[in-house]
């Protein structure tokens, strides 16, 4: 049941991360769910009270997104030039 509620919980997380975070997010939801997930580990491994980590998940959630989209954002594209 954790399981579930972790899912849940996390793709809500991730939504309000891509939300919160400003452009074009190249992603789908399961990466979304992801980074929801992982957001929500990350701020449950720092603080205790629910609340406080739901918000330092949506917090982590922003930063992930931005992480990631430049990541995933960068694939596909031109490659880079170096040394111009």
């Amino acid at each position: 049941m954790e399981w579930i509620v972790l899912i849940i919980v996390g793709a809500v997380v991730g939504a309000l991360g891509r939300l919160f975070h400003p452009g074009v997010d190249p992603m789908g939801w399961i990466l979304t769910i992801l980074i929801g997930i992982a957001s929500l580990v990350v701020a449950g491994l720092v603080f205790d009270n629910s609340v406080l980590t739901f918000v330092v998940g949506i917090i982590v959630a922003v930063v992930l997104v931005a992480l990631v989209g430049r990541v995933v954002g960068g694939r596909g594209g031109a490659p880079a030039r170096l040394g111009s």
